[in-house]
This record gives C-alpha cells, sequence and structure tokens, in this order.
C-alpha cells in the first residue's frame, strides 16, 4: 500500500497541494518559535531574556500545534470525501479497511514530511528576525545569538508528521464510520465544550482587576465556546437556513444546495467561527488592558510587553492558518462541483446566475460564521470589561470587527467567486462529460 500511495502522490500532485501547503506554514512557524527554545539555552544568556523567549516558544508552539492539526485535518478531510469512489472501487478490488487507512496516512506523511523539509530554512530566517523583533522592544537582550538547533528541528518535523498521520486516520474513519455513532460523539463533545466555556468565563468575576492572570480564563471561554459552536456547526447552518428569507432564483438555489451539503461545509464554517472569535476577544480584550494600563498611567513591565506580543501574533497565526484553510477548503469544493455548474448550465442557468448563486452560497456561510464567532468572542469580552475597566463593552469601537468581518468575507466570498469562475470557463458539455 505504501507504494500505491506513492503513485498516488506522483499521478496527482495537485490534488496533494493543499495539505503540502498546510504542513510547510506548520511546520515553519513551529520551528521559528522552537528555535527561541534553542536560543535561550545558549550560554551566557540573562535569566530576563531566557524567560522571555522560553514562554513565548511555549504558548505560540502550542497554538501552533493545534492550528497545523485543524489545517492539515481540514485540507485531508475535503481530500478523502472527493475520492470516495476512488477508495470504494479499491475496497471493491479487494482492498481491506486498513490497508486503505495505511495508503491515505502514508500519502498524508510523505507530503507533510516534504512540506517540513522545505520550511526548515524559512524557518531560520523568520526564528532570526522574530528575535530581532524582540530585542528591538528590549525585551531580550541584545548580545543575545539566535539559534536553530536540535529543539526547533525535531518539533516541528515531528509535530508536522504526526498531525499529518492523525488527522489522515481520523479522515478516513470518519469517511467509513456509521453517521449516527459520528453525530453522537459529536454532539457529547460540543456540550462540553460550552459547559466548560461558561464556567470558565463566569470564573473571571472570581479575579481582582490587577490580576496576572485575569486574561487567561475569558480567553479560554471564548475559544471553548467557538469550538462547541463549531462542533454543532451542521445544526447551526440548517437552522438559520430554516429561518433565511432568500427570494429569486439564485437565492432559493443557494439555500437549497447549503441545507444539502451541511454537513460538507462544516469544516468552512467551523474555520470561520474560530477565526471570528478567536481574532476579536484576542485583539479587543488587549485593547482593554492596554487602556487601562494607560489610564492608570502605569509603567508596562516586561511581562505585559511579553503578553501583548503574544496576543498579537496568536492572532496573526491565526489570521494565516484560518485563510489557507478556508481558501484550500473552498476552492477543493467549489472545483469539485464542476460536474454540477455544468449540468446547471445545460438546464437553462446562465454564467452569471451559477454566480449568483455561489455568492450567495458564501455571503450566507459568512454571516453565519460572523455571527456565532462574534457570540463567543463576546462571552469572553464581556466579563474582562466589566472587571478590568467597571464598564460592560470595550471602548474600541466596531473597527476592530470590522477588520475581522473583512478578513473573513474577502477569503471566503472571494475565493469562491474566482474558482467558480474559472470554472465555468470550460464548456458546459465539456465539463460535465469529463466529470461522468
Amino acid at each position: 500500500m505504501f507504494m500505491l500511495a506513492m503513485r498516488s502522490i506522483g499521478q496527482r500532485p495537485g490534488r496533494f497541494l493543499a495539505t503540502l501547503l498546510a504542513a510547510f506554514l506548520g511546520a515553519g512557524i513551529i520551528m521559528t518559535f522552537n528555535s527561541l527554545y534553542d536560543t535561550a539555552g545558549r550560554p551566557g544568556v540573562d535569566p530576563v531574556s531566557s524567560d522571555t523567549l522560553t514562554t513565548s516558544a511555549s504558548v505560540v508552539g502550542g497554538y501552533g500545534t493545534l492550528l497545523v492539526f485543524f489545517a492539515v485535518a481540514s485540507t485531508l478531510t475535503v481530500n478523502v470525501r472527493q475520492r470516495a469512489g476512488e477508495l470504494e472501487l479499491l475496497r471493491c478490488s479487494g482492498a481491506t479497511p486498513g490497508q486503505i487507512r495505511r495508503m491515505v496516512v502514508g500519502e498524508a506523511v510523505a507530503v507533510a514530511l516534504i512540506g517540513a523539509v522545505l520550511a526548515i530554512g524559512p524557518a531560520m530566517l523568520g526564528g532570526q528576525a522574530l528575535l530581532d523583533a524582540f530585542q528591538d522592544s528590549g525585551q531580550v537582550a541584545g548580545s543575545v545569538d539566535h539559534s536553530f538547533g536540535p529543539v526547533a528541528l525535531l518539533s516541528g518535523i515531528d509535530v508536522t508528521l504526526v498531525a499529518a498521520a492523525g488527522a489522515a486516520f481520523l479522515a478516513v474513519r470518519r469517511a467509513t464510520r456509521r453517521r449516527q455513532a459520528r453525530g453522537r460523539a459529536r454532539t457529547f463533545l460540543a456540550y462540553a465544550a460550552l459547559g466548560v466555556a461558561a464556567v470558565s468565563a463566569a470564573s473571571t468575576f472570581a479575579f481582582s482587576a490587577t490580576d496576572e492572570a485575569l486574561m487567561a480564563t475569558p480567553a479560554y471561554g471564548a475559544i471553548l465556546l467557538s469550538v462547541g459552536f463549531a462542533l454543532l456547526a451542521p445544526r447551526l447552518l440548517k437552522g438559520v437556513l430554516d429561518r433565511l428569507p432568500l427570494t429569486g432564483s439564485s437565492g432559493w438555489l443557494a439555500v437549497r444546495n447549503l441545507r444539502r451539503r451541511a454537513d460538507h461545509l462544516s469544516g468552512i464554517l467551523m474555520s470561520l467561527i474560530l477565526f471570528t472569535a478567536v481574532s476579536v476577544a484576542t485583539l479587543y480584550m488587549q485593547g482593554v488592558e492596554t487602556d487601562a494600563m494607560r489610564a492608570s498611567g502605569a509603567v508596562r513591565t516586561v511581562d505585559a510587553k511579553n503578553l501583548q506580543t503574544l496576543n498579537l501574533t496568536v492572532v496573526g497565526i491565526i489570521v494565516v492558518f484560518v485563510c489557507v484553510m478556508l481558501v484550500n477548503s473552498l476552492y477543493a469544493a467549489t472545483t469539485y462541483r464542476r460536474r454540477e455548474f455544468g449540468q446547471q448550465r445545460l438546464a437553462g442557468a446562465t454564467p452569471g446566475q451559477v454566480l449568483g448563486t455561489v455568492g450567495v452560497e458564501g455571503l450566507v456561510l459568512t454571516t453565519v460564521g460572523l455571527c456565532f464567532g462574534t457570540v463567543a468572542a463576546l462571552a469572553g469580552i464581556i466579563p474582562f470589561t466589566v472587571v478590568r475597566s467597571d464598564s460592560v463593552l470595550p471602548h474600541q469601537g466596531l473597527g476592530i470587527w470590522l477588520a475581522v468581518a473583512s478578513v473573513a468575507a474577502a477569503a471566503t466570498i472571494g475565493t469562491v467567486l474566482l474558482t467558480a469562475r474559472r470554472v465555468l470557463r470550460t464548456p458546459a458539455v465539456e465539463t460535465v462529460g469529463s466529470a461522468a
């Protein structure tokens, strides 16, 4: 099965490009920040600089590991779903489920290894640039030299390979398991995340305004609430569609398509919810913290500077990864519908009407993701703002939310429209014939 996996990659390299890109970015980020461990361990590094570097590597490295897994899992899930016919043919030819799993896992590990190796060079440059940024802000002594050692190299390769293997295994298992059992497990995890999120957000009121750990509990509450919403994404999408008053041919067809493909679109909606919740919550809470420090006249300590740097860095990483996941998933899902678009055109629909339907679908997905992501973010922002500033809502206005919403809308709607327009350039008869 390993040789079959290698031949599969060689015959259709474009299919694995999304996985390669996710592995490349993930390994690059993990190695970039874990190189700070190697730098902190160099002889002669002072304790303050060592603590700053170690904390940054720990926090961002943990987020990076989770994001690598989600990014690779998202691309592999779409890949496996689109290969359902091929995998079924292998089973009919005598392949066992275990052999199919080994083939898909072997493909994922091989592609992830290539991505990790390609990321070594950029990660070395990124680690040096990151150290320069810490030194320019006074958080790390200027005499500290960057080091890219075994911690960065081994962690980047190991985490990427394990994430790829685990994501591929789960993707194949999810495609072959019974739907009812899968739904029960997802529901249980979703409600568990919602319950823990409520407790975490409520525990914010047990802290005082000057506690260093004040931001942790509302941030975790917002993240866990967004995870719960993300796990319930198919139900949330169907519930919204049942109450959506869209009219016209494009609107009616868009709602029908979204309802029929709600399970397949759950990964895209999960990315939107997580992106909105984490970005909005982190940026607004950091803004409230900065305003409170400025109003009190207190001088920002090294720990406060580290916290701000980490928050902004985490948001930047999330933006990059979510955009990659959205673009990869939406491109693959839209390209896979080429036969459907061709049939619609043969039935009398114009290219403009097809694009209109796709645009409405992207708009609905974006709106639903922003709505529930904002609710999750507010669950963390409001308790933090009440404790830190004695007001209910932050004074930063809608600027941050509008910026986050613009990125999400551009990534979602822009990708589906550009991909659909590219697909529509092929004649309808040729599209239906080649996809049959």
